[in-house]
């Protein structure tokens, strides 16, 4: 759960009824102390799977929040890295961390970048998407690749049904689409519109090739032609 210095339920619940943009402005002095940010253990997996596909010389971080995907590419390119975010809260957080970096802030449904990078990553961010806008994030990322530049994309493998973990996702969900009909501005937030099967066939019709890395966090490596 939340550690020391998280953020309130009253601050969370106002940021549940902002909008996406907002709620993570408000987010984000207290975001790395929160179970949002990306795990050590997805980075290192991410860093492993992507180690003997190198080298990489230049790195892009899609929607990196404050910068823990920084983590990652830092030991795997040996150029400049960059992170890029639609939230001036979360880019704040983001160079105060790693101000080795460059950052941009942009809506990575319109990345400014055209063959700039040899590898691009992006962590927890895909259910701020609806399966409609995934074509234009993935066809920027697939721009802002050099040719073969390879999109690393960790999607945690669905529990079981019998899970409990299952059910409050789906319970997650069901409360994020009751909230948006009633509500506005509406808060993209969704577990069970990333099935792994969907969003590689979204990659391949962007042009990547696509393969899977087994494990637990499924990882889908995108390679651009």
């Amino acid at each position: 759960m939340f550690s020391p210095g998280g953020p309130s339920v009253s601050e969370l619940t106002v940021q549940a009824l902002s909008s996406v943009e907002r709620g993570y402005d408000l987010l984000a002095p207290k975001f790395d102390h929160t179970p949002f940010r990306t795990p050590e253990t997805v980075l290192d997996a991410t860093v492993a799977a992507l180690a003997e596909l190198g080298p990489f010389e230049d790195g892009l971080d899609v929607c990196c929040g404050t910068g823990a995907g920084l983590l990652a590419l830092r030991p795997l390119c040996a150029g400049r890295v960059t992170g890029v975010d639609f939230s001036t809260g979360m880019l704040e957080k983001a160079r105060e961390a790693h101000p080795y970096a460059s950052w941009v802030r942009a809506d990575a449904r319109a990345l400014p970048f055209a063959g700039g990078f040899d590898l691009a990553v992006s962590f927890g961010a895909l259910g701020h998407f609806l399966p409609a806008e995934r074509p234009a994030l993935f066809a920027g990322v697939h721009r802002a690749l050099r040719p073969g530049g390879v999109f690393a994309l960790p999607i945690g493998t669905p529990p079981p049904v019998t899970s409990l973990a299952h059910w409050v996702l789906l319970g997650f969900d069901v409360a994020m689409r009751v909230r948006n009909l009633v509500w506005r501005p509406p808060f993209v937030m969704y577990y069970r519109t990333t099935p792994l099967t969907a969003v590689r066939d979204d990659l391949e019709a962007a042009g990547f090739t696509v393969t899977g890395v087994p494990g637990r966090f499924g990882i889908l490596l995108a390679r651009r032609a």
